[in-house]
């Protein structure tokens, strides 16, 4: 009998193990079935009539224009898997070209320089004198407690258990009035609460982006969202192999072999559940073949709106993180999902996606922080909400009208009420997020003409603004103890393994696509008896010392 892999999330994980199967395991497509809630996964972007196909919350009273729930910051240093499985995917776009070569290409002919990275109402863009945000703004303290945690030793990471980042600073909390805070804070979506331990892992290997973190030059874009530049090629490569994808599944249950000592981890079977009509069945899964299960996906039980309708909250504990829970009923040794999935105010927040019919708007914000589109990361740092916008290249998706204009934006903290309008942002329609935006815009515009004085204009020329309400956006960021997370491939599993960022991997760093590749490739080579020698090479920059000397010397301006 053919051996066989089920996939269970369709996200860019386990469309990485499917090519690595692929590629390197020289199996063919029809040996691999991948089942999926929908066809985005977290690397999402699309017309948002066509994305709410796949929305299982109230229907909107506005589909038009665009929706991208977040956007991911790739890296060209330090992002080693991601640009490997990459090489391997032909471009949709260029033929010959592969889709490393597509971003890469594009990126350097569109390289970030950020100029108005931090803004507030009292200095308005930070780039002068004492608040100038090139400035990390740290006292002798935090210095001290910040390196400390860089140099603990791996092998020590257990110390960190079930700290957070707020309590690593406990007698130095002036770290959080830093501009370095600010930025790390709304750049990578740490929050207080979140894991000293991840802090760690990031001031490691992100140590080659420290000394730039003000202008995020080591930041690396996609020619358009991440759904059209990355997934859809992954997708067309793998159907084009043979591979199956069954949408609209959900995998409610893993059936497992009852062993002597109940200690082999051993799938025998799989329950599914069509989410549209409810219709369950089973499938076998024989002693050859292989599960790999996405335990965790941070776009679970997202809720939206539109631009007349806040959100109703989905308070549904994430699906994938349920199946997860399933097995950890079964096994002790599979980590804990609901340190992860279990505290929404460790991990909420909030995305909307503005799309225009004319580029008022964008020439505007354009004016106001002083850059071009495709350059902008944007956060004020005095809002409730710790508001943030990105502006990206235009046409940042393919179907984009030459007159069409689309940026998005995020809050930190949805539970917190607005400067300017009066309720929860997490209560706002789409009209009153960008009311809530146009006033923080025109509260840093220095000209005599603000925008503020043009609110007719922008209105008119307003498609639609799409609330993105997310749960567990940083719930991989959570405060979390060794073993919490179960490795990529359990011990003692001899069929299942877990690729997501919620599986445990020595060094690397989650809210990244090369974490979820990298697992696949782990997992992938495991199985296949590939050795471990074989797994594409990471970079150990926090061991050189030139990017050290850089960093060193920004910590000290």
């Amino acid at each position: 009998m053919t051996q066989h892999v089920y996939m269970i999330g369709t996200g860019i994980g386990n469309l990485s193990a499917g090519i690595y199967l692929i590629r390197d395991g020289k199996w063919s497509g029809k040996q691999i079935t991948m089942y999926g809630l929908n066809t985005h996964g977290a690397n999402d972007g699309n017309l948002v009539e066509e994305y709410t196909k796949e929305y299982r919350g109230p229907k909107l009273s506005n589909t038009k224009g665009f929706l991208a729930e977040g956007g991911r910051m790739l890296n060209e240093a330090t992002y080693e898997n991601l640009w490997d499985i990459l090489r391997s995917v032909p471009s949709l776009d260029n033929p010959g070209q592969s889709v490393t070569d597509d971003i890469l290409h594009f990126d350097h002919a569109h390289p970030t320089h950020d100029v108005a990275r931090l803004m507030d109402k009292v200095n308005g863009l930070r780039i002068n004198g004492k608040n100038d945000y090139e400035k990390m703004q740290f006292n002798m303290r935090d210095r001290s407690f910040l390196t400390k945690l860089m140099l603990m030793p791996e092998k020590d990471e257990e110390k960190l258990n079930d700290i957070s980042i707020e309590e690593w600073f406990k007698t130095s909390p002036h770290i959080f009035t830093t501009n370095f805070w600010y930025m790390w804070e709304t750049t990578f979506a740490f929050k207080k609460e979140s894991s000293a331990m991840e802090l760690r892992r990031y001031m490691n290997r992100m140590i080659l982006e420290f000394s730039r973190i003000n202008t995020l030059e080591g930041v690396t874009r996609t020619p358009y969202n991440q759904y059209e530049s990355i997934i859809l090629p992954m997708r067309k490569y793998l159907e084009n192999s043979g591979v199956e994808f069954v949408n609209d599944t959900k995998v409610t249950a893993f059936d497992f072999a009852d062993t002597p000592f109940r200690d082999d981890i051993i799938v025998t079977g799989l329950e599914l559940e069509n989410v549209d009509s409810g219709k369950k069945s089973k499938i076998n899964v024989e002693k050859d073949d292989f599960i790999f299960d996405t335990n965790g996906a941070i776009t679970d039980s997202a809720s939206i709106g539109d631009i007349d309708t806040a959100i109703v909250e989905n308070k549904e504990y994430a699906p994938s993180a349920a199946l997860w829970k399933q097995a950890t009923e079964h096994f002790y040794s599979l980590g804990h999902p609901d340190k992860f999935f279990n505290d929404r105010s460790q991990s909420e927040w909030m995305s909307f996606t503005v799309t225009t019919n004319n580029h008022f708007l964008l020439n505007q914000i354009t004016r106001i922080t002083q850059q071009e589109p495709g350059n902008a990361l944007n956060t004020w740092v005095d809002s409730n909400n710790l508001l943030s916008i990105v502006v990206h290249h235009q046409p940042h998706f393919k179907a984009q009208k030459e007159n069409e204009t689309v940026f998005w934006g995020y809050a930190m903290f949805p539970r917190k009420k607005g400067d300017y309008v009066d309720k929860p942002f997490i209560e706002m329609t789409g009209r009153e997020i960008l009311s809530e935006l146009i006033g923080h815009l025109n509260e840093v515009d220095g000209a005599a003409d603000k925008i503020g004085d043009h609110l007719d204009q922008i209105w008119d020329s307003v498609v639609n603004v799409i609330p993105v309400y997310m749960p567990y956006a940083s719930a991989l960021f959570n405060r979390r103890a060794v073993g919490d997370r179960p490795a990529v491939v359990p011990k003692n599993s001899k069929n299942l393994a877990f690729i997501s960022q919620f599986a445990e991997m020595p060094f690397d760093m989650v809210f990244t696509e090369q974490y979820s590749i990298r697992a696949a490739q782990v997992a992938v080579y495991k199985f296949l008896g590939i050795p471990s020698s074989k797994l594409t090479k990471l970079h150990h920059y926090e061991k050189d010392p030139k990017v050290i000397a850089r960093a060193t010397k920004k910590m000290f301006k």
